[in-house]
């Protein structure tokens, strides 16, 4: 049966007395032809489409495609490779030593069998912290990078998978904490944490400073709040950078106690052990944050926000 042809190859051809006319293809024949006068414009087209047809209610543990995976060009010759099916119930013909003449053809090295390794691995971990494809393809090619500088040898793979994997996130723009990296990992956080200054270190790159703003949205979508709590969690986290009250906490510190701080005044209060587990921080962590805090309650709380909990009656710690 014809049908309309929208293909490059009917943007090409066109005929010569209709030259405004659609062409129509003919698979059976391979031929494309004008729908005006009947004129075979071109033949012996090849079909790019698939040969056989797909169903959904189908169920069949055999594969019907012809093709490989994708082109990796972090591995070398780009994993492309030749897999000659054997089926031991039938007889293989066989060469004059005795041996199969038709065997799998496809060779590995050592090299590219762990850099394969490490990318399974960072692709775990990239789904189990629900991380879109583009942060783990950027590790992978953090972790190649490294892997051909060899200046991290004696390092465990699973040691520098992790910490390419948090470089990855900062870079991308979504970043983790190590404690997060760490819960989905194989290797303590002090150890991400070395690799991570040694990594930086033998690629000569950096990454941005992290901030407060970087968790907050996340964190308070973790614990249900709304956007105007969030609005003034940002707000007291950033002015309490400013004013320079917490000194030498980190920013995820930071941020737990702001949104301690503004949940509490709201009417939707969280405790600091909730607001702990999602943002991986200790209780008594946050409470020395806050502590330094609390007395500049009434300079970091937005002009608009609406207090459920007037600032005087907040919890001093």
């Amino acid at each position: 049966m014809a049908s309309t042809s929208k293909g490059p190859r009917a943007a090409v051809l066109s005929c010569p007395e209709h030259p405004d006319t659609p062409l129509v293809e003919d698979y059976h024949a391979g031929d494309m032809i004008c729908p005006e006068c009947g004129l075979v414009v071109g033949d012996r087209v090849v079909d790019v489409g698939t040969e056989w047809r797909t169903f959904s209610n189908e169920k069949s543990d055999k594969d019907p495609s012809r093709v490989g995976a994708s082109e990796n060009p972090l591995l070398e010759g780009g994993d492309l490779s030749t897999m000659i099916a054997f089926d031991p119930k039938t007889t293989q013909q066989m060469d004059e030593n005795g041996k199969p003449m038709y065997k799998n053809r496809r060779t590995m090295n050592s090299s590219d069998r762990a850099l394969l390794n490490a990318f399974r691995e960072i692709s775990q971990m990239g789904d189990r912290l629900n991380l879109p494809k583009m942060v783990a393809d950027r590790g992978n090619t953090l972790f190649k990078q490294v892997n051909d500088t060899k200046s991290l040898k004696g390092r465990s793979n699973d040691a520098i998978c992790s910490a390419c994997m948090y470089i990855a996130c900062r870079q991308e723009g979504v970043p983790r904490t190590f404690k997060e990296i760490c819960a989905v990992s194989k290797v303590s956080k002090k150890e991400i944490g070395r690799v991570f200054k040694l990594i930086l270190k033998a690629l000569e790159t950096n990454v941005d400073l992290i901030t407060t703003g970087d968790f907050m949205a996340r964190f308070c979508s973790n614990l249900t709040l709304s956007s105007k709590i969030q609005k003034a969690a940002t707000c007291i986290a950033r002015k309490a950078v400013d004013l320079y009250l917490v000194p030498g906490r980190s920013p995820v510190s930071v941020a737990a106690a702001a949104i301690y701080m503004a949940s509490q005044a709201s009417e939707d209060k969280k405790t600091q052990k909730e607001i702990g587990d999602i943002a991986g921080v200790a209780e008594v962590t946050i409470r020395q944050a806050y502590k330094l805090m609390y007395p500049h309650a009434h300079k970091l709380f937005p002009e608009d926000f609406k207090f459920h909990t007037p600032i005087d009656q907040l919890p001093a710690q």
